[in-house]
């Protein structure tokens, strides 16, 4: 393994060129990864890269799925939540069957449960991908918490519609009052493990006189501790990383230290930076062992079986964001909807935005080579080669029209055009005024007699901004600390009684972070 060091230093500094040639020509990094690996793999005297599917699952997915927790909004995933779930649940069960039916009519070979088999490997769409695409895009807020929303559970669902599959396969067996009460299980199981466990990291770091560098480390080892509880009593991994997760950030303020929450926030950023594109540059160097099974015609009517499938994908996927438009419009009869009028642009853009990722590669490549019997299992290679299709058409035939597509459709509405500058010192202004008047009524006299302290609340705009040489003393140095205690609840407050953009409300958290950080040093 020692000689390969260089080959993977080197992979590691060729995903960095990438993203920023991506960056540079405003294309989703996933696009330029897969290809770039595509690429390397070709390259004659190239060692051949054997992608473990544990690796995937056990040391990326916890983590990659622990960050999303934190970064999706609680209170737009929330408000979305009958869309989310049904895309995250019911589309990808619809469509792991639309799959198996096409399977099992034009694939020869195939059974209905090698169809569910292979639907419940494609069936999730990869959501690091549409995202990499939507900044460069500007959408509305509300389209973008249903994709960041729908990408934390469908990993979930898929995986279960998996080992259900696999199970039938491997047995030949499948045993209906069995797999429901297993269902119930890994679902209520994972949740309950995944809160059970985010609530004792909770109190553990409430209860340890920790700092930012124990904290950190502690948040690494997390979402591994949620992941593999559930999974040693065979509920689900990922939802238990995805709910201790969502858990843990809702609460992010109440245990965390702001020296923690910034220091926390570039680790965490380089650490996925890292897990996401060497996820996607591995989809590409796999293909040798992907194809490794096929050869001549049989590899050529694998490619037309690909593209059958990545159709079926694509039009499920489509006619699944209709029917939710006509289920809403019926449903606002009845109740109360986030999004009573959806249009039909964005069912357009959100039933394209359907890319494929290394979720699908890993559960692919965890097929067993062979049944219980010895016997070889049916069309694994076939399973295999037809999976790396459908990521590879969606990644680039959609990751590269989607943009085109999101600019066509012109999806914001009124309010939404205004630059998200405008939103911002909108709230700043409303924070601001609340500040000044805290401050009047609590603390007039002492400000009145202390120069210093009035020019640092005068800078209430830009926090406690000081000029340099400024020194502050022990009483106005707990005057802003109380200040910025209180905004900070305000912001928090507001945020859940009114319709703001979460992520405005999270930059001004995290600028009242920094600005606690530096009256240290005043």
């Amino acid at each position: 393994m020692l000689h390969l060091f260089p080959f993977y230093l080197g992979i590691i500094v060729l995903i960095v060129l990438l993203i920023l040639l991506a960056n540079r020509l405003k294309v989703a990094y996933p696009v330029l990864l897969v290809l770039g690996g595509l690429a390397v793999s070709l390259v004659p005297g190239i060692p051949h890269v054997r992608v473990n599917p544990e690796l995937i699952f056990l040391i990326f997915m916890p983590p990659l799925l622990y960050e999303a927790a934190w970064a999706i909004s609680w209170k737009d995933l929330w408000k979305f939540r009958r869309i989310v779930s049904s895309f995250a649940f019911v589309v990808v069960f619809l469509t792991a069957i639309a799959v198996a039916l096409v399977a099992n009519r034009f694939i020869p070979g195939f059974t209905l449960a090698l169809g569910f088999l292979l639907g419940g490997i494609v069936s999730p769409p990869d959501a690091v991908s549409a995202g990499a695409i939507m900044k460069f895009v500007r959408v509305p807020p509300r389209f973008q918490s249903v994709i960041e929303g729908e990408s934390l559970f469908n990993d979930a669902s898929s995986l279960i519609i998996f080992r259900f599959a696999l199970l039938a396969v491997t047995t030949g067996s499948f045993v209906w009052q069995q797999a429901a009460t297993s269902f119930v299980w890994m679902v209520a199981g994972g949740v309950a493990i995944g809160l059970v466990v985010g609530y004792l990291v909770y109190k553990m770091h409430r209860l340890l006189p920790t700092n930012a560098e124990m904290d950190i480390v502690f948040s690494l080892v997390t979402p591994y501790a949620m992941y593999i509880a559930a999974e040693a009593v065979h509920a689900s991994g990922v939802l238990a990383v995805v709910c201790g997760g969502l858990l843990l950030a809702y609460n992010r303020h109440r245990f965390l230290t702001a020296d923690s929450r910034i220091k926390g926030a570039s680790v965490w950023g380089s650490f996925c930076f890292i897990l996401n594109g060497l996820v996607f540059i591995l989809i590409g160097l796999d293909l040798p062992q992907i194809t490794a099974g096929l050869h001549g015609a049989q590899l050529t009517r694998a490619i037309g079986y690909g593209v059958l499938i990545t159709a079926v994908l694509v039009i499920s996927r489509l006619i699944a964001a209709y029917s939710a438009v006509i289920v809403t419009l019926i449903a606002r009869n009845f109740i109360r909807v986030a999004d009573p009028n959806p249009g039909w642009r964005a069912p357009l853009v959100l039933g394209w935005s359907g890319m494929r990722g290394v979720v699908s590669l890993a559960a692919a490549l965890s097929v067993p080579v062979h049944l219980p019997s010895g016997a070889h299992f049916p069309q694994r290679n076939l399973i295999l080669f037809i999976t790396f299709v459908v990521i590879l058409l969606t990644l680039v035939l959609q990751g590269l029209t989607l943009p085109w597509i999101i600019k066509k459709m012109s999806l914001l509405r009124a309010g939404e055009e205004l630059p998200g500058e405008q939103h911002y010192y909108h709230l700043h202004h409303r924070l601001r005024a609340e500040s000044f008047r805290w401050v009047n009524d609590q603390h007039a006299p002492v400000i009145a007699g202390n120069p210093a302290l009035a020019h640092a609340v005068s800078k209430l705009g830009s926090a406690t901004e000081s000029e340099a040489g400024v020194q502050l003393n022990d009483q106005c140095r707990a005057v802003l600390l109380a200040l910025i205690d209180k905004q900070r609840l305000w912001l928090l407050n507001w945020n859940k009684g009114h319709d703001v953009e979460e992520e405005h409300v999270r930059m001004h958290l995290y600028r009242l972070d920094l600005e606690e950080e530096r009256l240290k040093y005043l």
